[in-house]
């Protein structure tokens, strides 16, 4: 018997007795009880909008930042719960409990809070500061009900203080207010805050407790009459919403349940508990130990583990049945029948295709390494909100790069989807073949990668602060000259490891700022293996079609198409002279430098610095926006290192070990002449002619070539 058949009669088997429970029980399911806590969702339970995050199982509504910042967030449970039962308008009993904190890096700065939200929408973001995130930019209110923890004193909306808990109804101005210093409760000072809110249906009371302690205070904080029919609809949304307002605060919360019942109008309360208390006691100030964070289950399953629907029949339903006679229990086992019967199908479906994908991807797989970690399609689907384009951050060689929230952990990552071409796959086969294999400080880290429904994709570590071209040319502060050499140095490093010191020899074929992406310490990490190539130590590479960016490309590349280690090095002197100065290597209308004559043309920085050199005026180059804040020594180093780098003759250049140890001082860089060496291609002509030619001074070009140095076949312009 076949794997597939022995899945499918195992199920069956297992499946058979409740289907023939379910049918001698006519059991009817209605959607009266919504029961869910931390413990048992999955991610795809939750929705998060704004600043909303992950952090280590738990929920931020509000960025990590060190920096003053005005933003807002909200997480929802993904499904919308019934508020009142149909026909009659009554409201359902409810219970909510969880724990959060409120910490300030900066404690003098302003704050904003957060609050527990029952909300008709779960799509709509509301404004920073004040609002909590609950109103639009204009001051209007989105519809909510909504209990408050608020950090910030506001005399628009008439806050008592800084420090208290109120109840909102389509407004900021609380209906009813408490102030938690009566109780010993300071919500900015980081510590773990519990909160239970419980609202009866049928008495219409509704009831919020608040406390350090897992024990919920016989007192609630706060007791009131609601009629909540008059503020729900027959299914809301229920989360949380926070904001900032110009602060550094960080809203976490750590635990949430939810529990609703109509049952409670005839008599129970639904209740919404802490986590079992050997291992969720809450506050860690009152000797016990801190809730855990969300258990989140893999994305993998789209059932709601811990959402339960209850029955409202008896098993007294059977001999209703059989009283009904033989034709209505004949008409219940042929429909049943035809039920089993598509089920059936259903699951042989689901299984071909399930195995039909799993040997896909294992073929897939035999053509590469085995990565850490092989991602599914439908996990980085989730992670980056169906390729949203409002998460790309950039674009890479043959792909798209996406930021991603992992819904396993919540960890952010860079997920880069390859083009959908043969080429693409070519690229992405190339890139996953030879970065898995390697492992360097300055390299970026690959976490995995996935081939389903015709999609390539990659996973990256996340680099926080962009890439390094963004660092010099979009930033509002010029990148620090400290930061610029360390930088430098990276990039020098990783590309010694890949010519010198891998089993194989890695060509990287693409060296460029865009491609330097800078981690939480401005450290660099050479990324976009996409062009990359593995060659023998020591042996001489084929020559293949040349493709890069114009400025950083080698003349006797793009003349040969032969990418050798020596190629690499001529794009790196191009980023050191980009980086001290600030210049891009092909720009257009500057005016001073070789053949800046206005009207477009495009000059490069290369000749430019040579011809500076020339004139005995090297740090001019230097970007006048560091305001002479740099050591000059260093400095000419760097420019020195960038021109010996940028040799037309190949031979003439250092290896990258060799650079390494000139920018740290270990060695001294060798002469460069004021003069540039001329090329010693009988061709050179027409690598100016090619410079001169091209349209986009920043784009990436292919440029087919034969083996013969002289003999161009075409060229093809990238933007």
């Amino acid at each position: 018997m076949s794997l597939l058949s022995r899945d499918l009669s195992r199920i069956i088997t297992l499946l058979y007795p409740c289907f023939i429970f379910c049918l001698f029980n006519n059991v009817v399911v209605t959607f009266s009880t919504t029961e869910f806590d931390f413990g048992t969702l999955t991610l795809s339970s939750l929705k998060l909008i704004g600043d909303a995050h992950m952090n280590n199982g738990s929920v931020r509504l509000t960025r990590d930042l060190t920096v003053p910042y005005s933003g807002s967030g909200k997480v929802f449970y993904s499904q919308p719960v019934r508020f009142r039962e149909p026909g009659t308008h009554s409201p359902t009993s409810f219970s909510t409990f969880f724990s959060f904190s409120i910490s300030n890096l900066n404690p003098s700065s302003i704050g904003a809070g957060l609050a527990f939200v029952i909300s008709p929408d779960d799509d709509t973001l509301g404004s920073a500061g004040g609002s909590l995130g609950l109103l639009d930019d204009k001051g209007l209110a989105m519809g909510f009900v909504a209990v408050e923890f608020d950090t910030l004193m506001d005399v628009e909306f008439k806050d008592i203080n800084g420090n208290h808990v109120g109840l909102d109804l389509n407004s900021m101005v609380s209906t009813q207010v408490g102030d938690l210093s009566a109780v010993n409760i300071d919500l900015k000072s980081g510590d773990l805050v519990n909160c239970w809110i419980e609202y009866d249906g049928l008495t219409r009371v509704f009831n919020i407790s608040v406390s350090y302690s897992n024990l919920k205070p016989k007192d609630p904080i706060l007791s009131f009459s609601l009629d909540l029919d008059q503020y729900v609809n027959d299914f809301m949304y229920v989360g949380f919403s926070g904001s900032t307002q110009g602060s550094t605060e960080i809203h976490n919360i750590d635990w949430w349940s939810f529990s609703s019942s109509f049952e409670s109008n005839s008599g129970s309360v639904p209740t919404s508990s802490p986590p079992p208390p050997t291992t969720n006691l809450m506050n860690p100030t009152a000797n016990s130990v801190k809730s855990p964070p969300p258990s989140l289950a893999p994305s993998g399953s789209d059932s709601i583990a811990s959402t339960t629907q209850k029955s409202s029949k008896s098993s007294s339903c059977h001999n209703q049945l059989c009283k009904q006679g033989p034709g209505a229990v004949a008409g219940v086992v042929t429909a049943s029948a035809f039920f089993l019967a598509i089920f059936a199908g259903v699951l042989i479906w689901f299984f071909s295709k399930k195995y039909k994908n799993v040997k896909k991807s294992e073929s897939f797989a035999s053509e590469v390494i085995r990565m850490p970690k092989e991602f599914s399609y439908r996990e980085l689907k989730s992670a980056t909100k169906c390729f949203n384009a409002n998460r790309i951050i950039g674009h890479g060689a043959f792909g798209t790069v996406y930021k991603g929230i992992l819904p396993e952990n919540g960890d952010i990552v860079a997920v880069k989807r390859c083009s959908h071409n043969s080429q693409g796959k070519n690229e992405f086969l190339s890139e996953l073949s030879i970065i898995g294999t390697l492992r360097h400080r300055n390299l970026v880290r690959l976490q995995g990668w996935c081939h389903e429904k015709g999609e390539i994709l990659l996973v990256y570590d996340l680099m926080p602060n962009g890439s390094l071209d963004k660092a010099l040319f979009e930033a509002r502060i010029p990148l620090p000259w400290p930061y610029r050499r360390k930088i430098l140095l990276g990039v020098a490093s990783a590309l010694a490891y890949l010519h010198q010191e891998c089993e194989n020899q890695v060509i990287h074929r693409d060296i460029k700022t865009s491609n330097i992406m800078l981690d939480e310490g401005f450290n660099a990490r050479l990324g976009d293996f996409g062009l990359a190539r593995q060659v023998e130590h020591d042996k001489s590479p084929d020559a293949t079609v040349a493709a890069g960016t114009m400025g950083y490309l080698a003349p006797e590349y793009l003349l040969t198409g032969r990418a050798t280690e020596k190629t690499d090095v001529f794009s790196y002197g191009a980023v050191v002279l980009e980086v001290a100065s600030g210049r891009r290597p092909i720009e257009k209308d500057v005016n001073s430098g070789v053949g800046a004559k206005g009207g477009g043309v495009c000059s490069n920085l290369v000749e430019w610095v040579w011809s500076l050199h020339r004139e005995g005026r090297l740090l001019t180059a230097a970007d006048a926006r560091l305001e002479g804040q740099f050591d000059e020594g260093e400095m000419r180093r760097v420019l020195l290192v960038g021109l010996a780098c940028s040799q037309p003759d190949p031979l003439a250049r250092p290896t990258m070990r060799n650079v390494v140890q000139m920018l740290v001082g270990e060695t001294e860089v060798p002469i460069v002449p004021r003069t540039k060496p001329s090329m010693s291609f009988s061709t050179s002509h027409l690598l100016l002619s090619l410079q001169d030619s091209v349209s986009d001074c920043n784009g990436m070009i292919t440029i087919s070539t034969s083996s013969s140095e002289n003999d161009f076949n075409g060229i093809d312009h990238l933007v």
